[in-house]
C-alpha cells in the first residue's frame, strides 16, 4: 500500500498527461509528401546554384505554407495559403527595416505583436496570418537577411507558392472530391449514431457527428462565401447536407424510445451508409427507395420519412438552388464581411486583451535580449509567439508542452547538426525531417513542436553556419520564452484562473429556451429555416462548451478541478438539447401537441437557468403544476429539472 501511494505521488499530474496523450489521427500521407518535397527541393536548387542561403529562405516560406495547409477544399487552400503568405512577407519586410536598430526594434515588434494578437480573433485565416506576420517580423529583425530589401519577402513568397502549387496539382482531376468526402463522412457519422441508439456509446457518437456537421458546413459555406454566383455542384452538396439534418433529429427521437422496444433495426444505418456512398461517388438519377421496416411509432416514422427525403435529395440531379439559399441564408457580401471583421477587431474586448497580452510578452522578450547579451535572441520572441497564440488552447499547457517539445526536437537535431556534413547531405535530411511535421502535427502541440524544431534549426544553421553550437542556446532561449509567457501572459491575467464553461453553458441554455419557444409554437412546416438556424446554433454552442471544457482540463489546479465540477451539468445541458430536438420530432409525427402555457413554462425555466449560470444567483423555485405528467414536454421538463438541481 505504501509503495502504491509513493508511486501515485510520483506520477505526473493529470493535466500534463492529458496534454501529452497523442491524439488518434490518421497520417496525412499527401501532406507528408508535399512537405518533404516543398522544403527539400529549394535546398537542392540552392546547393546546386551556390545560393544555400536563398534556398533556406525559400524553404522557410514553404514551412509556413505547410503549417497553414489545413483546408480540405481546393478553393479554400488557395485562400488559406496565399493570404497568410502575403501578410508574412509584409512581416519580414517590417522586421528587416528595424534590424539592428535597438529600442526602435523593440517598439516596432511590440506594436506588430499587438496587431497580430488582435487580428487573430477574426477567424482561422486571420489567425494564421497574424502568426506569420509576427513570426516573420521577428526573424527579419533578428537575422541578417540578403539585400536588396525586396529579396527576402520574394524568397519567402516563393516557398509558399511551391506549397500552394503542390497542393493544387490534383485539382483538375479531383475537383469537388474533398467537398463530397466531408458530406459523405457526415452521412457515415449519422449511420454510426443510428447504430448506437439505445446504447452507452450514443453520446460519444453524437459528439463525433456534431464535429462532422460543423466541419462540413464550414467547408461548404466558406467556399460558398468566396464564390460569385451559384455553383450547381456546391448547391447540390449543400442540399444533401441539409437533407441529413432531419435524420439526425429523428435519431435523437429514436434514442428516447422505450428500452423494451429493443435496438433500432440495422436497416436504418445501412440505408444511410448507402446514401453516403452515393454522395461520395457523385451518383445522381433514379434509384430504388430504401428498404426499411414498418414504422412502429412516432420516432421510427420520423426516421423513415427523413431517410426517404434524404434519398430523394441525394439522387436528385438538379436541386433547387433558391431553396438551398433560403434555408441557409445568403452569404454576406465582401464589403459586409470586411465591416464585420473590422468591428470585431476594434470593438471586441477579447481582441484587445489577446493583443495586449501578446504585445506585453513580446515587448518584455525584446527588452530582455536588448539588455542582456543573448546569442541569436530572436528565438526568445519566436517561442513567445508560438506559446501565446490565442486560439491554440491553454497558455499554461502550451508553455509546458513547448518546453518539452523543444527538448525532444533538440535531441533529434543534435546528431543532425553534429554529424551530417553541410552541402548535398542537407537535402535528404530536410526531406526526412519535413515529412515529420504533418505526420506529428495531427498528434498534438508537443509533437508538432518536436517536429518543427529540428527543421528550423537546420534552416538557421544554413543561414548562420553555427552547427552544433546552435543546440544549447536554442534550449535556453526556449525556456526563457516559456517563462516570459507564463509570467506575463498567464499569471498576471486574472482570467487565466477562471474557466468560461459557465458562460458557454449559459449561452447554450438561453439558445435552447429560444428554440423551445419557436419550435413548439409554430405549425409543422412553418418557419423551418429559422428552426434550422437555431438547431445549428445549439449544436455549435455544445461544441464550444466541449472545447472550453477540454481546454480547462489542461490547466493546473485549481482550474482543472473546477472544470471537473462542471462536468455533470455539461452532460445535463446536452441531454436538454437532445430531448428538445427529439420532442419536436415526435410532435411532428403524431405525439400530443403541448399547450402555449406549457411551452412558456419550460422556456421560462430554461431562461432562469441560463441567467443563474451566467450570474451565479440562486435559482427561483418553479411553479407547481405547470407541466402535466402526460404532456409532450414532460420528458424535457424532467431534464430541465435535473439540470436546475445540479445548478443549485
Amino acid at each position: 500500500m505504501a509503495r502504491r501511494s509513493r508511486a501515485t505521488r510520483l506520477a505526473p499530474p493529470s493535466w500534463l498527461t492529458e496534454s501529452l496523450r497523442p491524439q488518434a489521427a490518421p497520417v496525412p500521407w499527401a501532406a507528408v509528401a508535399r512537405a518533404s518535397v516543398a522544403l527539400s527541393a529549394p535546398l537542392a536548387v540552392g546547393t546546386a546554384t551556390g545560393r544555400t542561403g536563398y534556398g533556406a529562405l525559400v524553404s522557410m516560406g514553404a514551412l509556413s505554407g505547410v503549417i497553414g495547409d489545413t483546408a480540405d477544399a481546393y478553393r479554400m487552400r488557395v485562400f488559406n495559403i496565399a493570404v497568410p503568405q502575403l501578410v508574412g512577407a509584409l512581416g519580414v519586410l517590417l522586421g528587416a527595416v528595424v534590424y539592428g536598430e535597438g529600442w526602435t526594434a523593440v517598439a516596432v515588434l511590440t506594436l506588430i505583436a499587438l496587431v497580430s494578437g488582435m487580428i487573430s480573433s477574426i477567424g482561422a485565416v486571420a489567425s494564421v496570418s497574424g502568426l506569420l506576420l509576427l513570426l516573420n517580423a521577428v526573424v527579419g529583425a533578428g537575422l541578417p537577411l540578403p539585400s536588396p530589401w525586396w529579396l527576402p519577402p520574394l524568397l519567402l513568397l516563393t516557398g509558399g507558392g511551391v506549397v500552394l502549387v503542390l497542393s493544387l496539382i490534383a485539382w483538375p482531376l479531383r475537383a469537388g472530391t474533398p467537398e463530397r468526402g466531408v458530406v459523405a463522412g457526415t452521412y457515415r457519422a449519422v449511420a454510426d449514431l443510428l447504430e448506437a441508439t439505445g446504447s452507452r456509446g450514443y453520446d460519444e457518437k453524437r459528439r463525433a457527428l456534431t464535429d462532422s456537421l460543423n466541419h462540413a458546413y464550414d467547408v461548404l459555406l466558406a467556399r460558398r462565401a468566396r464564390r460569385h454566383g451559384r455553383s450547381r455542384t456546391l448547391v447540390r452538396l449543400l442540399a444533401q447536407l441539409n437533407a441529413v439534418i432531419p435524420v439526425v433529429e429523428a435519431a435523437a427521437a429514436a434514442q428516447l424510445r422505450p428500452t423494451e422496444l429493443g435496438p433500432l433495426p440495422a436497416a436504418y444505418p445501412a440505408a444511410v451508409r448507402q446514401l453516403a456512398d452515393a454522395v461520395e461517388q457523385g451518383r445522381a438519377g433514379p434509384a430504388p427507395a430504401p428498404v426499411l421496416p414498418e414504422p412502429g411509432g412516432p420516432s421510427t416514422r420520423a426516421l423513415d420519412e427523413a431517410i426517404g427525403h434524404a434519398a430523394t435529395v441525394v439522387h436528385e440531379p438538379e436541386p433547387d438552388p433558391y431553396a438551398t439559399a433560403d434555408r441557409l441564408g445568403r452569404p454576406a457580401g465582401l464589403r459586409d464581411r470586411a465591416r464585420r471583421a473590422a468591428r470585431a477587431l476594434l470593438l471586441s474586448g477579447a481582441s484587445w486583451r489577446y493583443g495586449l497580452r501578446l504585445a506585453l510578452c513580446i515587448g518584455l522578450a525584446q527588452v530582455l535580449v536588448s539588455v542582456i547579451a543573448v546569442p541569436r535572441s530572436y528565438w526568445v520572441a519566436l517561442t513567445v509567439t508560438f506559446v501565446m497564440k490565442p486560439d491554440f488552447g491553454s497558455v499554461f499547457s502550451r508553455a509546458v508542452l513547448r518546453a518539452l517539445g523543444t527538448a525532444a526536437g533538440l535531441l533529434i537535431a543534435m546528431p543532425v547538426l553534429a554529424e551530417v556534413p553541410r552541402g548535398w547531405w542537407d537535402v535528404p535530411m530536410m526531406a526526412v525531417l519535413a515529412a515529420l511535421i504533418p505526420a506529428l502535427s495531427a498528434k498534438g502541440y508537443a509533437f508538432q513542436t518536436a517536429a518543427i524544431t529540428p527543421v528550423i534549426l537546420l534552416l538557421s544553421d544554413l543561414l548562420n553556419h553555427q552547427g552544433f553550437h546552435l543546440v544549447l542556446p536554442r534550449l535556453y532561449d526556449s525556456l526563457i520564452g516559456c517563462a516570459i509567457s507564463l509570467l506575463a501572459g498567464y499569471l498576471l491575467w486574472p482570467e487565466s484562473w477562471h474557466t468560461r464553461i459557465g458562460d458557454r453553458l449559459a449561452d447554450a441554455v438561453a439558445d435552447t429556451a429560444s428554440y423551445v419557444s419557436l419550435a413548439f409554437t409554430t405549425r409543422p412546416g412553418r418557419d423551418e429555416p429559422a428552426r434550422a438556424r437555431y438547431r445549428r446554433r445549439l449544436y455549435r454552442d455544445l461544441s464550444a462548451v466541449r472545447s472550453e471544457f477540454q481546454r480547462a482540463l489542461t490547466e493546473p489546479p485549481p482550474v482543472a478541478a473546477r472544470a471537473q465540477a462542471w462536468w455533470p451539468l455539461v452532460i445535463a445541458v446536452e441531454r436538454i438539447v437532445d430531448t428538445t430536438t427529439a420532442t419536436r420530432v415526435r410532435v411532428e409525427h403524431g405525439a400530443p401537441v403541448p399547450s402555449p402555457a406549457e411551452v412558456g413554462a419550460v422556456a421560462r425555466e430554461l431562461a432562469d437557468l441560463a441567467e443563474a449560470l451566467r450570474t451565479g444567483e440562486v435559482l427561483p423555485e418553479p411553479p407547481e403544476g405547470a407541466i402535466a405528467p402526460d404532456c409532450a414536454l414532460a420528458r424535457l421538463h424532467h431534464e430541465v429539472h435535473a439540470a436546475r438541481a445540479m445548478a443549485r
